[in-house]
């Protein structure tokens, strides 16, 4: 039998050392399968990379940070969280990824998001390396004082892992632009440095006036792409989207913008229906709702004539013609994909980390619809902000037109790296081209550094 250690081993020898080296992190085993199923039919005439070991190396982050967080509630008492720093590879640039605040936050999780960040950096083009981080903290619920003595005391252990060539975190779910203004002015307080060390910032010190939008607009960029290469277009059609956080709500803004119709968006507790479709009116109650009332989204239904909330459902099993699931990881099974499809959707493009499960996208697959993976559709946050590094090194600030010109210029190049990889005949599987692509990069750069 092949050792994990021979040059050539096949896929289910791969898989088998991987999940010995990392048992029961099933999120982090699902992300590297996912691309190594692809990778490994692109190498297997690739001498070189066999030699080099490139996936194992991969799929090795060069390092885990796991430290405490100890920090005091409103009543005094001692809180005890786990936070952590996943820098993945740093080949291409320096490690970039955001922070997430939740109580789902394990070391498996953060794995496979540095992971998969590591090849959606690669495919923006930029200088990025892969990374994430995080704490099982989650903000819902705490008061101000609270959030702010939790993240002065998260930065205090990790600012010595981070730096504007070393390390560069951003936001995630749990972490928005407050939680950046507290991180960012606890590693000023100790370091003495005002550097752009985390992006997502408020434009008053440094941030992007791009940012906030630029998850969820690339998404609906990289949607229009994937239909206007097969002849078709955005407007007129049907959208349902999950979540109902910045970037879900950034989608649904694009989308209406284009000329789609909303009718779905959903949090935790459930999802709404809308079937009059969700207008810039209603959009703009709901980022109220969400970023100043930190409320839920079935406050929607009581407000808005013939809307409906569905509680502890998720938001696909009704006819529409395009799906943006922008949640969370796994939100969108094999049940889900097959009512989506058979409710006559036509393309999916992902607003969230790998928010569909593997059986999910084989279902895609099979039948031939247009799906937009993560790694290629949501890299537009990563890559504003990567734009941000660049305007915080120049000290200088782009307006928001120049901004969204460039988003738009860099999910067009992503777009036609996935279809230079993964054209077959009349379809595209943008899951193959994106896997590859963002691999190359990152492979041929390791192969010039050596064995390291």
């Amino acid at each position: 039998m092949a050792s994990v250690y021979d040059r050539h081993v096949d896929l289910p020898t791969f898989m088998e050392g991987v999940r010995k080296r990392n048992p029961g992190q099933n999120e982090f085993i699902q992300a590297v399968h996912e691309v190594a199923q692809d990778v490994f039919e692109f190498i297997e005439d690739k001498e070189e990379y066999h030699e080099a070991q490139i996936l194992r190396r991969i799929a090795e982050p060069d390092r885990v940070v796991s430290f405490r967080v100890c920090w005091e509630d409103d009543n005094h008492n001692i809180r005890v969280q786990r936070g952590w720093r996943v820098q993945n590879n740093n080949a291409i640039g320096p490690y970039k990824g955001g922070i997430r605040f939740h109580s789902s936050v394990n070391e498996s999780v953060l794995k496979f998001l540095a992971f998969e960040q590591t090849f959606k950096n690669s495919l923006t083009g930029l200088p990025m390396g892969g990374g994430k981080g995080g704490a099982d903290f989650n903000p819902k619920g705490k008061s101000d004082s609270e959030v702010m003595r939790f993240c002065q005391a998260f930065m205090t252990e990790l600012y010595r892992h981070i730096g504007p060539d070393t390390d560069v975190p951003a936001g995630d779910i749990g972490v928005g632009s407050r939680e950046i203004g507290y991180m960012f002015g606890q590693y000023k307080r100790i370091t003495n440095r005002w550097e752009g060390v985390l992006t997502g910032k408020g434009t008053e010190y440094g941030g992007s006036k791009m940012r906030p939008e630029a998850t969820g607009y690339g998404a609906v960029y990289f949607l229009r792409d994937m239909l206007k290469y097969s002849g078709q277009h955005v407007e007129g059609k049907t959208a349902v989207l999950s979540g109902s956080g910045n970037v879900a709500i950034h989608a649904a803004e694009k989308l209406l913008q284009l000329g789609a119709k909303v009718v779905r968006l959903s949090d935790s507790d459930g999802f709404i229906h809308d079937p009059d479709g969700i207008d810039q009116e209603k959009i703009d109650w709901v980022k109220r709702l969400k970023n100043e009332r930190r409320g839920r989204i079935s406050e929607y239904a009581d407000h808005f004539t013939g809307a409906t909330f569905h509680g502890d459902s998720r938001p696909w099993n009704v006819k529409c013609d395009v799906a943006l699931p922008c949640a969370t990881q796994n939100e969108l099974d094999e049940e889900d994909a097959k009512a989506l499809v058979k409710d006559g959707c036509i393309a999916v493009s992902e607003g969230a980390n790998m928010p569909t499960t593997l059986e999910g996208v084989r279902v895609f697959h099979d039948a031939q619809i247009l799906y937009g993976p993560g790694k290629a559709a949501n890299a537009g946050g990563v890559a504003v902000s990567g734009l941000e590094m660049s305007q915080n090194a120049e000290r200088i600030s782009w307006n928001h037109e120049r901004l969204g010109e460039m988003l738009t210029e860099l999910m067009e190049g992503i777009h036609e790296k996935c279809v230079e990889h993964g054209e077959n005949g009349d379809y595209v599987d943008y899951v193959r081209g994106a896997n590859i692509a963002g691999f190359k990069k990152v492979a041929d750069a390791m192969l010039a550094f050596g064995v390291m």
